[in-house]
């Protein structure tokens, strides 16, 4: 008798895979789930492989828009980024990932969920709390928190002997010092060597940054949401969701954008050290930053800032689907509304410049501040601000004074 259907988000690696055979002889009747959310993944032949390992059915998504349109844009519009370095890239792929396998494990009527993140790490916090916020009765299956199972399986050794006991194949080209994870936001460097905090990280780095400026002009609608890029040097123009991310992940990637080394607070509570590549996501927040300071008035955009902090914390935590978040996705919604326009900018060795920025809904009066320009505005009326503000020093510098009289 079968112990119920499991719905495996399956990567085709070796991990999945072996915790594929496990699951099957543990008496579950398994479902793998490959999502594409742009990584560079064969992903006929992790459909073939599973199906020779005996997976009952096999689901490949193709969810990079809705990756895009549905995760990344609000990250945008956020300005997100957690402890003021990470953008968040794997943080806000797992929402979307498990989101697809709780609606394939409701279809399916299966009971149980399971996945391949290992103990420490963040990855399981997010995947979980989104099933069971989207999926509340489901029961997960965590290999890598099973006592019986990660104390046979304590290294790639352990994995590789049972591969090749139970036919799995196994990879033919040598492992890198380190573990990789990639969709369209970013690419992930952690683990192995990089787990010492001094080896350098220059390891990584493949080829040559280009050494001559591209240009480019961004255009916002009215909600902060990117809707064209085109490139000045070429007039090459990309107008959907996922042709403008990937564009700009392709050109700020072959000028060294967005790349970053750095120790993190994961939310269990331990340090680790990551190397991030995100050349897309940082283009579009320079751009959006500038164009938002443009539009946005001043004690609304302060107010957002926060709100921008707290929503990098909720999904790097794994919150995004919990009352917190969607309260706070609404506020920034709202503060988006004005948002609109274009910004001209150039990457190059590695950095963004902006060059320049127009709007329709602008709040810069270039009369009201020129320098040669008086316009509707009395210089004498700063007299009257500065004393006024002056009130609390005066009253702190007379305290300050009875204070040291006194002793």
């Amino acid at each position: 008798m079968s112990k119920g259907t499991v719905v495996l988000a399956y990567s085709g690696g070796l991990d999945t895979s072996c915790i594929l055979v496990w699951l099957k002889e543990q008496g579950y009747d398994v479902i793998t789930y490959l999502a594409n959310i742009g990584q560079d993944e064969d992903f006929e032949a992790a459909r073939k492989k599973a199906e020779s390992l005996g997976a009952k059915k096999v689901f490949i998504e193709d969810l990079r828009t809705e990756f895009v349109e549905h995760f990344i844009w609000p990250a945008v519009q956020a300005n997100a980024v957690y402890e003021d370095r990470y953008l968040l890239g794997t943080a806000v792929a797992r929402p979307c990932i498990a989101r697809r396998q709780v609606e394939i494990a409701r279809r399916e009527g299966a009971q149980f969920v399971s996945h391949g993140a290992t103990g420490k790490g963040n990855d399981q916090i997010r995947f979980e709390l989104t099933c069971y916020a989207l999926y509340p009765e489901v029961k997960i299956i965590a290999p890598w928190r099973i006592p019986e199972f990660y104390n046979r399986f304590r290294g790639r050794t352990d994995l590789m002997e049972y591969a090749k006991e139970h036919g799995i194949p196994v990879p033919v080209t040598p492992r890198a010092p380190w573990s990789m994870d990639a969709n369209l936001m970013h690419i992930s460097y952690e683990s192995g060597i990089l787990e010492n905090p001094k080896v350098s990280s220059q390891c990584l780095i493949k080829g040559n940054i280009i050494h001559h400026f591209f240009i480019f002009n961004p255009y916002f609608i009215p909600a902060g949401v990117p809707v064209k890029v085109t490139n000045m040097n070429d007039g090459i123009s990309k107008t959907t969701a996922l042709d403008i991310f990937s564009y700009l992940n392709e050109i700020g990637g072959k000028h060294g954008v967005g790349r970053i080394d750095i120790v993190e607070n994961r939310f269990i509570g331990m340090k680790s050290r990551g190397i991030y590549e995100t050349p897309g996501g940082t283009v579009l927040l320079k751009a959006h930053l500038d164009i938002e300071t443009f539009t946005m008035d001043k004690e609304v955009r302060r107010i957002k800032q926060g709100l921008g902090i707290k929503f990098s914390e909720l999904v790097y935590n794994g919150f995004w689907y919990s009352p917190e978040c969607d309260f706070v996705r609404h506020c920034i919604a709202k503060s988006q509304e004005n948002v609109e326009g274009k910004v001209q900018l150039s990457v190059f060795k590695g950095q963004v410049y902006i060059l320049g920025r127009e709007s329709p809904k602008s709040l810069y009066n270039e009369e009201l501040v020129s320098m040669d320009v008086q316009g509707d505005y009395d210089p004498c009326d700063a007299s009257g601000f500065i004393r006024i503000n002056a009130v609390r020093l005066r009253e702190h510098h007379r305290l300050q004074g009875l204070s040291s009289t006194k002793q």
